[in-house]
């Protein structure tokens, strides 16, 4: 790609696991990447400088960011307006577990401000800036949650379920000027999220038609496909990338 020809793509997340692959795969692509991060400073640092070196021109960019800090998220998106962002990846989320009967509300509300209303605040930032270009890609990282009741998952699933309606919605209403909207919705990665389930994870495997967990570069190059001209006629969908657990019932014979 030409310096002229070359699009920006704003990642939430990117600093650590999914979103650092994301980040990745965007500038192997040829993908100008700004992405933000919490708490994982060093490594978001030490990822713009390989992918810096590995890429020269491309200026990929780190910016620190809490999507919990709702003036801080606003100021942030001030200056995106601005920035002329080709796509948006809405990969940073916040996880929430809990049963239905003991539903944590300040725990939830705090889920529900990083995994959707931080998406909606960005979204509205950048929207019209793409809508006058007649061109912009939006993919969100949904979950598989989302789709299939889990125990423990109400919560976060009703997170990504908001943020599966509003894409859906998002997606129709934007259709015409150009823009795409889609939700990726990963089962099991096997990024250090999943840390804490180590001690079942062999009988996690088994339930998964492929028999592994997702490596965060399986999901990686989805987000970056969507974010293509290959990708212009598809819009308002909802894309499992989870080795067919959903398409399979949950009823073992053998």
């Amino acid at each position: 790609m030409s310096a002229e020809t070359v699009k920006r793509v704003l990642v939430t997340g990117g600093g650590s696991g999914l979103g650092a692959a994301i980040v990745r795969d965007l500038a192997q692509a040829g993908y100008a990447v700004d992405f933000t991060y919490r708490a994982s400073g060093e490594a978001a640092a030490a990822l713009a400088a390989e992918l810096n070196e590995a890429h020269p021109g491309l200026e990929i960019r780190a910016h620190a960011l809490d999507l919990a800090d709702k003036a801080a998220l606003d100021a942030f998106c001030a200056s995106a307006e601005e920035a002329g962002y080709h796509g948006y990846v809405h990969n940073a989320g916040q996880s929430a577990d809990g049963l239905a009967a003991m539903f944590d509300q300040d725990k939830a509300e705090a889920a529900m401000q990083v995994n959707f209303f931080s998406l909606t605040r960005i979204a509205k930032s950048l929207v019209r800036g793409m809508t006058r270009a007649r061109l912009g890609r939006i993919v969100a990282i949904g979950s598989v949650a989302a789709l299939q009741a889990n125990t423990g998952n109400a919560a976060y699933a009703a997170t990504k379920g908001a943020l599966i309606a509003y894409c859906r919605t998002l997606a129709i209403e934007t259709a015409k000027r150009g823009v795409t909207v889609n939700v990726i919705a990963p089962g099991f990665i096997d990024t250090a999220m999943l840390a804490p389930y180590a001690a079942y994870r062999a009988g996690m495997e088994k339930q998964i038609p492929a028999g592994r967990f997702a490596q965060p570069e399986d999901v990686a190059a989805l987000a970056t496909f969507l974010m293509s001209e290959g990708a212009a006629y598809i819009t308002g969908t909802v894309l499992p990338v989870d080795g067919g657990l959903t398409a399979m019932m949950g009823v073992h014979r053998i």
